[in-house]
């Protein structure tokens, strides 16, 4: 008899084959916005390109942007690219979408609060279109599972950025993404290489929370002019050089521009020496801290 058990279960061990390491990611998840808090909700300072990897193009662009821009009508309703959405102030629902037949998951959905745009992830193997392809905001995306962690790999960016204070993102633009649960927790780790404008690949991180209550609202937007502007108006501060607001950052922190202005050398810990050299003895106090919670 228990010969007879022992062979029954090893049948259907062999029907059921090895257990799937996927996690089950649907659902409605809260930001945590205990990263970046002041980036990810007020917006960086005009003039704050500290330890961004970008190249001289970037930085000309950031110089001469001007936020103005998003009250120009056509700017209005754009929504965040796939790369800089998880990184604004807006909650998440993630759904799937499931093969009839073999029940197994065909694609992954994600849907931000800020402006509802949707994002399909592929998990069917597809190949990405051609570089000559449509680029949108939430581009092309293929995911594989490695181990629980989903791994998503994005082609077909429109230009966008990834600060919101002027620092571009090339259509050229690539994002690798990796999607790890933890219990009731949901870490979202970015990477964006940019060959246009930035010297090394970009990381992020976010935490989200289960929150099987949330219900994320319709986000309507309708352009509108907000203020009054010559027809054909381009917001910019051309030539470079002429946007006033570009040193506020630098004095306010007593951080001299050559670090202001970024660039990858500044992501490693060995550029404390040459910043100890580069700070005056005595920094400005500019406030407290935020709260990380």
């Amino acid at each position: 008899m228990q010969r007879r058990i022992a062979g029954g279960l090893l049948a259907l061990a062999l029907i059921a084959g090895p257990a799937s390491a996927e996690l089950d990611l649907t659902g409605a998840w809260g930001q945590k916005m205990h990263e970046d808090r002041l980036d990810r909700g007020g917006g960086p300072d005009i003039g704050d390109f500290t330890a961004l990897p970008i190249n001289d193009a970037a930085l000309l662009r950031a110089q001469t942007w001007d936020a103005n821009k998003w009250s120009v009508p056509e700017h209005q309703c754009a929504p965040h690219p796939a790369d800089y959405g998880p990184h604004g102030p807006a909650h998440i629902r993630i759904w799937t979408t499931t093969d009839p037949n073999s029940f197994k998951v065909v694609a992954y959905h994600i849907m931000l609060g800020w402006m509802n745009p949707v994002r399909t992830i592929w998990l069917d193997g597809r190949p990405h279109p051609s570089p000559n392809a449509p680029h949108t905001w939430e581009g092309f995306s293929t995911g594989v599972w490695d181990g629980d962690t989903l791994v998503v790999k994005t082609t077909h960016l429109k230009e966008g950025w990834i600060r919101r204070n002027g620092i571009p993102r090339s259509a050229n633009g690539k994002l690798t993404e990796f999607l790890i649960r933890h219990d009731n927790v949901l870490t979202w780790v970015s990477a964006v290489e940019d060959p246009v404008y930035l010297t090394e690949p970009y990381v992020r991180s976010w935490n989200w929370v289960l929150a099987p209550g949330l219900w994320i609202n319709p986000y309507t937007c309708a352009a509108r002019v907000e203020v009054e502007r010559p027809q054909g108006f381009v917001a910019h501060w051309l030539p470079p050089g002429m946007n006033p607001m570009l040193k506020e950052f630098s004095d306010k922190t007593g951080f001299p521009t050559q670090v202001t202005n970024g660039g990858a050398n500044q992501l490693y810990p060995e550029y404390q020496l040459e910043l100890k050299k580069l700070l005056p003895a005595q920094l400005p106090q500019w406030g407290e801290p935020a709260s990380p919670f």
